[in-house]
């Protein structure tokens, strides 16, 4: 079993109880402005460049069977048309300035790398996340990995926008203890508009979710400008409250920490005058869903 993954993380603290091992998986369908993973979206491998780590040398140029990079005096120009991410640029530099982002890893490669932290998730009631991206897009390489972590006692929490086959998702809940859901906007008209997705998908999967009596926490990414009005936030908490009841909630403020990656890939970050929340606007989005009955929390 194969899947393509665009990092494994370990040591993360913030993708689940306790202490985790995140295995991010590229390739997504949706296309939310404030991603935080521009490298996920794609399916295929991309090249990314770190401007800082460049000793401008012009051993990637060099290199390159495509002629996708022309060396600047001001760093690498990257023709991404001609780019293939055959990896002959990554070879030849000698700084790390330039990376593939996204591999084909079997699942035994990835129980290699969660292995290693077997006695951190013991002593902190850890345990292995899926990331992405979006899982539901490689639901037999996660429902694999989770098979494999389940077998070794391992705590399994799969993190997903809910936009997905009901096969996709019932192939990855057999062996799923915990799921983080993303909930983005309470208008399907504007969730169409901002994600490019149907938001009878996403509502549909997260009612079975809930349904299904498995451990549940959602996740509400608040954006000013997108959804943090006091109207938005309000009709976001009565959706859940209709949807998934029983749920826990966290509130994910904006930040523009996926920023830089952007450029690395060759994309353009389209929230870059976007301010972030006021703690009022934290405050009073943790209030609508205490209102509605649920046990919220904000990230810091």
């Amino acid at each position: 079993m194969e899947g393509t993954v665009f990092n494994i993380q370990r040591y993360s603290i913030d993708d689940g109880p306790g202490i985790r091992t995140t295995v991010f998986l590229k390739g997504c369908p949706l296309r939310c402005p404030w991603c935080s993973n521009p490298e996920s979206q794609s399916f295929a491998p991309q090249l990314s460049y770190r401007y800082t780590s460049c000793l401008k040398c012009g051993a990637c140029a060099a290199a390159c069977p495509n002629g996708a990079i022309e060396l600047l005096s001001d760093g690498l120009s990257i023709d991404r048309e001609k780019c293939s991410a055959c990896g002959t640029c990554v070879k030849a530099c000698v700084n790390g300035a330039l990376e593939l982002k996204g591999s084909v890893m079997t699942v035994e490669q990835v129980w290699k790398v969660i292995r290693r932290d077997l006695v951190y998730y013991e002593t902190s009631g850890g345990g292995v996340t899926c990331s992405g991206g979006e899982i539901l897009s490689q639901p037999d390489f996660v429902a694999a990995i989770f098979e494999k972590c389940r077998g070794e006692g391992v705590h399994t929490c799969a993190d997903t926008s809910g936009f997905g086959s009901r096969e996709a998702l019932d192939k990855i809940l057999k062996y799923t203890d915990l799921v983080y859901f993303d909930l983005k906007h309470p208008d399907p008209k504007r969730h169409a508009e901002l994600l490019g997705a149907d938001a009878t998908t996403v509502r549909s999967n997260l009612r079975y979710i809930s349904e299904k009596g498995v451990a549940l926490t959602l996740r509400v990414p608040l954006i000013p400008e997108y959804n943090n009005s006091a109207e938005d936030v309000d009709a976001l908490a009565r959706l859940a409250r209709e949807l998934a009841p029983g749920a826990a909630v966290s509130i994910l403020p904006y930040h523009r920490y996926g920023e830089s990656k952007y450029a690395a890939v060759g994309m353009k970050y389209a929230l870059g005058a976007l301010r972030e929340n006021t703690e009022a606007e934290l405050e009073r989005a943790a209030a609508a869903f205490e209102r509605c009955g649920f046990n919220c929390e904000v990230s810091r």
